[in-house]
């Protein structure tokens, strides 16, 4: 790596009036709460329900964690940075912070592709699902999504580090990513966007043509359906999928998916909202509060949970009373 600076210094919302400084950072510290509670509410719902033992769901369960890994990558830096001693972060500490975020994006853009697959195939194929997504392959695609997405991260990193960042060392950006990074290079980078823009069109316009073609069949299928309750099923399972897949690949691809094109602090900044803070928020909403099995294995834990804790209660109570007529 070939770099004339030790650090960096984020510039974040710093450019913003103070109030609406303050609404963004109640708006990232809300948004990076409710993705904790509710990407885990999910891990631990899906972990400790036998209801819910099936493919698709296995996949939830690794998004939701997929998705914790993402904000964590970026939100707490930059609650961090709204203080004036926060903003500063070294090039170590930006690659780390580059490197977790790309693993996590990366691995999500295969996992939204695995995951239409098993629609594909409930939908499409349901004689041939359970003999097809067996476990062994589950655990295979899991782990090819994780090993996709290291790998690109790391080839990202080799490219865009060694890169003479000997000029300005303000990042106009709430994180360390690639298009603020290359606008600080002092050297022509043509060839290494160009080697950026092919990783990146593989990361995300692959996935999106396969996806869409499982959604052109699934789709067929569904209309050939002679139950409009079975349609309306197909539908609703497919369609929260569908909704962050548009959302996600949509605003990862305009940002990325550039050559030679200037580089907008505000709007690149409003677009990586999207991915990165608002997508992780919106999913456990996506998939729980729309899926009758979430829910109702959500409620079981819960009267669980109550049941268990009401035991312990009347258990401490029955001992306190023990123990006051012993001493009589």
């Amino acid at each position: 790596m070939q770099t004339n600076i030790t650090e960096f210094f984020l510039m974040g919302f710093s450019d913003l009036s103070p109030p609406l400084q303050g609404t963004i950072f109640t708006f990232f510290l809300c948004a990076y709460i409710f993705t904790l509670v509710g990407n885990g509410l999910i891990i631990v719902t899906i972990t400790l329900s036998p209801q819910l033992n099936s493919p698709m769901y296995f996949f939830l369960r690794t998004l939701s964690f997929v998705e914790i890994c993402c904000i964590s990558s970026t939100v707490p830096k930059v609650l961090q940075s709204f203080t004036l001693m926060g903003r500063t972060i070294s090039f170590t500490g930006c690659v780390t912070q580059f490197f977790t975020f790309a693993v996590a994006a990366g691995c999500e853009c295969t996992i939204l592709t695995v995951m239409a697959f098993d629609r594909y195939m409930a939908i499409c194929h349901p004689l041939r699902y359970s003999s097809v997504m067996r476990a062994n392959l589950c655990y295979l695609l899991t782990m090819v999504s994780w090993i996709f997405a290291v790998v690109n991260a790391v080839v990202h990193c080799s490219l865009l580090f060694r890169l003479p960042y000997c000029g300005s060392h303000l990042i106009a950006h709430f994180f360390c990513d690639v298009p603020p990074l290359i606008s600080l290079a002092c050297v022509n980078t043509f060839s290494i966007e160009v080697c950026l823009l092919i990783l990146s069109a593989t990361a995300t316009v692959i996935p999106t043509v396969l996806i869409i073609c499982s959604y052109i069949n699934i789709l067929t299928s569904i209309f050939q359906l002679h139950s409009a309750e079975s349609r309306y099923k197909a539908f609703s399972t497919c369609g929260s999928h569908l909704v962050s897949v548009v959302i996600f690949y949509g605003t990862a691809m305009f940002v990325h998916l550039r050559l030679d094109n200037p580089f907008s602090s505000y709007n690149d900044r409003m677009l990586a909202l999207s991915y990165c803070v608002i997508i992780p928020t919106i999913n456990p909403m996506i998939y729980s509060l729309k899926n009758k099995e979430m829910k109702a294995a959500i409620r079981k834990l819960s009267h669980k949970h109550f049941r268990f804790q009401g035991l312990n209660k009347q258990k401490n109570y029955n001992n306190k009373c023990y123990s006051g007529i012993k001493s009589k």
